[in-house]
């Protein structure tokens, strides 16, 4: 039987539910829960000595419900003379005290401050089915019948599903009027109660508006938000707040239902806030295995993310996760990472704080009573200390953090919050713990700090850097690229001129600085917060042979453009671009500009190469970067960096010294071997060779 309307604008109409009583019979109809799923909030503003007007009642057993634990005082009001019939005989001998009445609530009969409360559940949905004038004229005077009825301090709880039209209504007009309003989430889309009844995608919301005594002069706007139906509510600024805080829990309600089906959709992710801050705590990424094949134990497992290590391509990237997911060898993993500025006491603390809101997005067909295991490396939640944070007039804010690796080596790393998944530069550290310089002197002047003191004051690092070692894959590329050169063997020796635009934390040229003895580098950065950032935190100190420019990268090379005068023999841009609409994170586009780039071949010797960090999702964007290179620089190699979008671009001038890949791998070879003699402190896990086997002639 069919009882919903051919459109949404007949559930204002008396004729639709006069027939839709009529078929339904004496069959209850719960719209948006039962009493069970809304005596929480009910029972949290209604009294037993109140007087109850509930409008819009229909055939609902609520008002039955409340009668019988204790709330007497109920007026019940429907459109439907046939409704209003059936519930008086279902109740007449059982519920002596309770009212039913036939009548149109936007010309209540009521005198003027008759209640104390004003019950609806789901009659403003079902009235205000569009924003028509018509539509918006006969809500107002319903609105404005509740206000009427109500004595000062009495509640209007209306139960809805507050899509955004009626947030907009509802919301705006009685913070006009001066009233409170809090909005609670009561139930959600998993929780119907009867699989007979329409399931919403959209979680259900309890408004409880406030009336208070008018007051001259524009009016207080009091809004506030409880996440849970007993939870502490959180006061919001404005309106536009409290409509985005809304949506919010209807996306998330949204993709629990999905994710509810048997066929999901695929990798999602979602934040999950701190209570009383706002601020995200924890990043989850739901990752499906659907050729996982389901035993009674491998449905559903929950996977923490060492501090630090969100950034890993196994735990950062889409494809990562698919890999880990299929690895542990569970139909469906929540990669749990653990955000920089909160606080956590340890796995357990953090498994008690996420079994509730993880089982709700547990996959169909979980066995009951199913324990869901929570997965880690090593078993712990890994090491994260800021040693400092700042913000930068060109880059942001940005913190300077000590993690723990995978080896148990400590790692300091540069992070610029507006991209804070992305590592913009890292150095490996000497010592074995974080800090533990600092930790010393701490504890040996524990008693003699004043307390308002800063636990770790201003002052130069107390971790030597291993200046030796490169974190960075793109780096390793961009050395071994040196193995273009003339004569790769005499390297280590060789007079090199080069240019590296784009410090960062300065382990590029600084490398480059150390282990090639004759070479002069002029790095160039815009940002001169980076030039202290490199110098104070990891190790970079400026010489006779490495000068640092502070200037625009463009502007240094088209200055040195203009004196005509090849001056380098190695040019490498590391620089990432500002605007998060581009589809090229790095460089900035203006940097691969057919005309700038003519600037770049000015400066860059015949038989120099120009080394190039390309970080390109764009595909077709992609092709028109390496074609015009391609005009400007007739030899291009790439090479790709495994498990990272980078893609290092080799670009040579002269086609006739082109070079074949067995002869690549010879100078590369050699070069490796010569930076690794006895004394020169270089990494023997750099084998440059393999940084260039997978070169790629464009």
């Amino acid at each position: 039987m069919n009882l919903l309307p051919k459109s949404s604008r007949e559930f204002g109409s008396v004729d639709y539910w006069e027939k839709f009583f009529q078929q339904r019979g004496k069959k209850t109809f719960e719209w948006y829960g039962s009493y069970l799923d809304l005596c929480g909030v009910l029972h949290k503003y209604i009294k037993a000595k109140d007087k109850v007007l509930v409008v819009g009642c229909g055939n609902s057993e609520l008002s039955e419900q409340l009668y019988d634990v204790g709330y007497p005082d109920i007026v019940n009001i429907d459109i439907s003379e046939v409704v209003i019939k059936q519930i008086k005989e279902r109740n007449a001998s059982k519920r002596p005290q309770m009212s039913f009445l036939q009548m149109d609530m936007t010309k209540m009969e009521f005198p003027d401050s008759s209640f104390q409360v004003v019950l609806d559940k789901g009659t403003l949905d079902a009235v205000l089915t569009d924003e028509e004038e018509k539509t918006l004229e006969k809500v107002d005077r319903m609105l404005a019948e509740v206000a009427r009825v109500l004595q000062v301090g009495g509640r209007y709880l209306c139960i809805s599903l507050a899509q955004t039209h009626i947030l907009k209504k509802i919301v705006g007009y009685f913070s006009r009027e001066g009233w409170m309003v809090r909005v609670h989430q009561v139930t959600s889309s998993q929780n119907q109660t009867s699989e007979t009844e329409p399931q919403f995608s959209l979680p259900v919301f309890a408004f409880i508006m406030t009336k208070f005594r008018p007051v001259s002069g524009s009016a207080l706007q009091i809004l506030e938000l409880c996440a849970q139906e007993q939870g502490k509510p959180v006061r919001l600024e404005n309106t536009e707040r409290l409509a985005e805080a809304v949506r919010e829990r209807q996306r998330y309600a949204w993709l629990r239902s999905q994710l509810n089906r048997k066929t999901g959709p695929g990798s999602v992710s979602l934040d999950l806030c701190d209570g009383s801050s706002g601020q995200p705590r924890y990043t989850l990424h739901v990752v499906d295995t659907p050729t996982v094949k389901l035993s009674r134990d491998n449905h559903f497992a929950i996977f923490i993310i060492p501090q630090g290590r969100e950034t890993e391509w196994l735990f950062g990237m889409e494809e990562g996760r698919k890999q880990l997911a299929a690895s542990a060898g569970f139909r469906r993993l929540i990669t749990v990472a653990l955000h920089r500025d909160q606080q956590y006491q340890g796995m357990d603390s953090i498994q008690a704080e996420l079994s509730g809101k993880v089982m709700e997005l547990a996959p169909p067909g979980l066995p009951a009573q199913q324990q869901v295991p929570f997965l880690s490396v090593g078993g712990d939640i890994g090491v994260r200390t800021i040693q400092h944070r700042d913000c930068s007039s060109l880059s942001g804010d940005y913190v300077i953090e000590d993690v723990q690796g995978n080896d148990k080596r400590y790692f300091r790393r540069l992070i610029f919050l507006s991209n804070r998944n992305v590592v913009q530069s890292e150095a490996r550290l000497l010592t074995d713990t974080p800090n533990r310089a600092q930790k010393k002197r701490k504890k040996d002047k524990k008693k003699l700090r004043p307390v308002d003191a800063p636990e770790n004051p201003p002052g130069p690092v107390s971790q030597p850097i291993d200046k030796g070692f490169l974190c960075c894959e793109h780096h390793k590329a961009m050395i071994a690229g040196l193995a273009l050169l003339k004569n790769p063997e005499m390297l280590p020796e060789a007079a090199l001129s080069l240019l590296v635009v784009g410090l960062g934390g300065g382990s590029l040229p600084l490398f480059i600085h150390d282990h090639f003895l004759e070479s002069h580098i002029d790095a160039v950065e815009i940002d001169p917060s980076m030039l202290e950032v490199a110098t104070r935190w990891f190790g970079f100190t400026q010489s006779d042979r490495m000068k640092v420019h502070i200037a625009d990268g463009l502007d240094y090379v088209t200055s040195l453009a203009r004196e005509a005068q090849s001056r380098y023999d190695v040019i490498m841009f590391d620089v990432d671009s500002k605007d998060p609409t581009v589809g090229m994170s790095c460089p900035p586009p203006a940097f691969v500009d057919h005309a700038f780039l003519q600037n770049v071949k000015r400066i860059l010797t015949p038989e120099g190469v120009f080394i190039l960090n390309l970080v390109c999702r764009d595909s077709g964007l992609k092709d028109s970067v390496l074609a015009g290179l391609k005009k400007v620089f007739p030899l291009l190699y790439v090479r790709q960096i495994e498990g990272e979008v980078n893609e290092i671009l080799f670009c040579q001038l002269q086609p006739e010294h082109r070079v074949a890949t067995p002869e690549l791998l010879e100078m590369a070879q050699a070069l490796e071997r010569t930076l690794r003699r006895p004394g020169k402190g270089f990494d023997s896990t750099y084998i440059l060779a393999d940084m260039l086997k997978t070169v790629k002639i464009v």
